[in-house]
């Protein structure tokens, strides 16, 4: 029987109850599958900072890179200042742990409202390659005179060969596994950023050939999210930079319905790498305890991090059960609204699985 060692972070607001239906599917799946699940729980987050002054220490980041996997709640408290947590937290272990590509899945499911028009379920189904550890990210630059009249802010922008590259492989491959439309679509900005996006131009362009059976085709980041209101269905696979693929996804999240299905994974592709996987919204405070937070985006996450362990069928049937709790049992997908708690959501979901 194989088994798998996952950490679980809940972390701050609405994430410890969203990643409990996180696990609940997991859990579901492995009886489903036959496999085993070792789950050992981390309770870093705003409490444990406010408790402790420690973010993340080396201990602990030794640890989370011995595990198959991570599955997060989310993170951000309202009594610790923007920045703090999302930094010495999420960014850590996505730098640390060389986290190097952040995978979002822009899916339409059938059942789920979208705010485009004539929009026919299938519609929407591409996925973003991000770079997950360097451009605007890297955290290169910093102030002079600040405070002054005459403050000067600078942030730099970081492309190294070896991180451009090893992304936009990663997109090749993906692109390849996927075999839906085998299109890949760099999405940049060449006309302007001529330095950055001359490098990812390159790369792009001399690692295509190895890849004869992907179509490539290149995209103006301004353009894409006009193309992704549209034309949505024009896209199979994109590859990005840190900062462009962060606002690209948010915008696909919409498009998709919203912050509560969306899923994302930072993954370290290496033979010997580690993965974290989340929903892509944040903590919800104002939500925490009552049980009104939809929990499908986690219980995706999940999802992904089965078939990133390659138990694919165990992760299409959490997609599966997750469709049929949409269709089947709830009213809507906001918090609040959606005619069922948290944990009953992932309850219906946990029977669909094993059903």
């Amino acid at each position: 029987m194989a088994s798998y060692d996952i950490a679980v972070i809940g972390g701050d607001g609405t994430g410890p109850e969203v990643a409990a239906e996180g696990v609940k599917a997991l859990k579901a799946a492995a009886d489903k599958f036959g496999f085993d699940l070792k789950l050992s729980d981390y309770p870093l987050g705003g409490e444990h900072y406010k408790a402790t002054g420690e973010l993340v220490n080396d201990s602990t980041m030794r640890e989370l890179a011995q595990f198959d996997a991570t599955l997060l709640g989310a993170i951000g408290h309202p009594d610790i200042k923007p920045g703090i947590l999302e930094k010495g937290i999420l960014l850590h272990i996505r730098f640390t742990l060389d986290l190097y590509i952040n995978l979002r899945p822009v899916k339409l499911y059938p059942g789920v409202p979208c705010p485009l028009k004539d929009v026919a379920d299938g519609g929407i189904d591409f996925v973003v390659v991000r770079e997950n550890t360097e451009g605007l990210y890297a955290g290169a630059g910093g102030f002079l005179k600040k405070g002054t009249p005459d403050e000067v802010a600078v942030q730099e922008s970081i492309n190294t060969r070896k991180g451009v590259e090893r992304c936009i492989r990663y997109a090749f491959e993906y692109t390849k596994k996927r075999n839906k439309g085998n299109m890949l679509t760099l999405a940049g900005k060449t006309n302007v950023l001529t330095y950055a996006f001359d490098l990812w131009e390159r790369a792009f362009n001399e690692v295509a050939p190895e890849y004869p059976g992907i179509k490539t085709d290149y995209n103006h980041v301004d353009a894409i999210t006009m193309w992704f209101v549209k034309n949505p269905e024009y896209f199979d696979v994109i590859v990005t930079d840190n900062m462009f693929g962060d606002i690209i996804t948010d915008l696909g999240a919409m498009i998709q319905g919203g912050m509560g299905v969306a899923a994302g994974g930072n993954i370290n592709a290496d033979p010997d790498g580690t993965a974290m996987f989340e929903p892509i919204g944040g903590s919800a405070p104002k939500y925490t305890g009552k049980g009104v937070i939809n929990p499908l985006a986690a219980i995706g996450a999940a999802s992904m991090l089965l078939d990133h362990l390659n138990e694919s069928a165990a992760a299409a049937a959490i997609e599966d059960a997750m469709v049929k709790a949409i269709n089947t049992d709830m009213k809507g997908l906001a918090a609040g609204k959606m005619g069922m708690s948290t944990s009953e959501v992932g309850d219906k979901v946990a029977q669909y699985i094993q059903s």
